[in-house]
C-alpha cells in the first residue's frame, strides 16, 4: 500500500478497517530502530489514526505491537466500532456477535492513506 526506505504499510484482510506498519529492515525489537525508523513508524501512525477518525467515525482506534508469531518489528492500527463482529474484545479475542457494518470504501479510504503519508514522510526523500 505504501513503502519507502524506512517503512512500509500493509492491509490486513479483516471486516474493519486495519493496516499495519513494518519496518523495512527486519527488526525484532522495537529498541533496535534507528531513531529515524521509530520517528517514521509514530508519524505513519498518527496519520493513519487521523484518517480513520476523520473517514471512518469509529467507537475507538485499537494500536498494537505483537510479534509472536511474526517477530518483526510492527504496529497493528485498526478502526474499532461497536456493531463490528468482536467489540469490546480484541479482534483477536472471543466473537460477540455477527457484524453489522455498513462503512465506507476501503479502497478510497486507503488511497487518502497513501496520499497522506506520501505528504508527510517523503517531504524530505
Amino acid at each position: 500500500m505504501y513503502s519507502n526506505k524506512l517503512i512500509r504499510v500493509e492491509i490486513e484482510k479483516s471486516e474493519i478497517p486495519w493496516l499495519k506498519v513494518f519496518t523495512q529492515v527486519a527488526h525484532k525489537e522495537f529498541s533496535e530502530c534507528t531513531v529515524e525508523e521509530k520517528s517514521a513508524i509514530f508519524e505513519a501512525l498518527d496519520v493513519i489514526e487521523k484518517e480513520m477518525l476523520s473517514y471512518y467515525k469509529p467507537a475507538k482506534i485499537n494500536i498494537a505491537s505483537f510479534g509472536n508469531y511474526v517477530p518483526l518489528v510492527h504496529w497493528h492500527i485498526m478502526a474499532r466500532f461497536e456493531e463490528d463482529s468482536f467489540f469490546p474484545e480484541p479482534m483477536w479475542g472471543e466473537k460477540q456477535r455477527e457484524a453489522i457494518l455498513n462503512l465506507p470504501s476501503f479502497a478510497t479510504f486507503c488511497e487518502n492513506v497513501n496520499h497522506f503519508l506520501k505528504k508527510q514522510l517523503d517531504k524530505g526523500a
